[in-house]
């Protein structure tokens, strides 16, 4: 159990700190939370669980591809905010486009022959 709240406040403090930082320098903080640190410790966590060369590298491929998806979020939030889009529905928008692409992704791969 203290393992798991380790690893909850570890991951927690890491949100806190992007948000206080973006506060004061929107571009540092953009910086840190483009940093992969979620999926470095997702992988540590994962070792440290199950140390198998096989699910880390399968982990790690599947992430690359699943982040991809979420990028064009990044371009089309700034873009409707600048055309007067309210945040919410702009995030909304954003995520919603993210999901679609997921599952395009997903899709794809299978398509494809990759397992993610």
């Amino acid at each position: 159990m203290g393992y798991l709240l380790l690893k909850a406040a570890l991951s927690g403090v890491i949100i806190m700190i992007v948000s206080e930082v973006a506060r004061r320098a929107p571009s540092l903080g953009a910086l840190i939370a483009s940093l992969p640190l979620i999926s470095v410790l997702g992988m540590i966590w994962l070792w440290r669980d199950k140390p198998d060369a096989a699910t880390m590298a399968a982990h790690s491929t599947a992430t690359f591809w699943y982040v991809l998806p979420s990028l064009p979020m990044f371009l089309l939030l700034p873009m409707l905010l600048k055309r007067g889009v309210a945040f919410w529905p702009a995030l909304i928008a954003g995520c919603m486009l993210t999901i679609a692409l997921y599952a395009l992704v997903t899709f794809a791969a299978h398509r494809l022959g990759f397992r993610l």
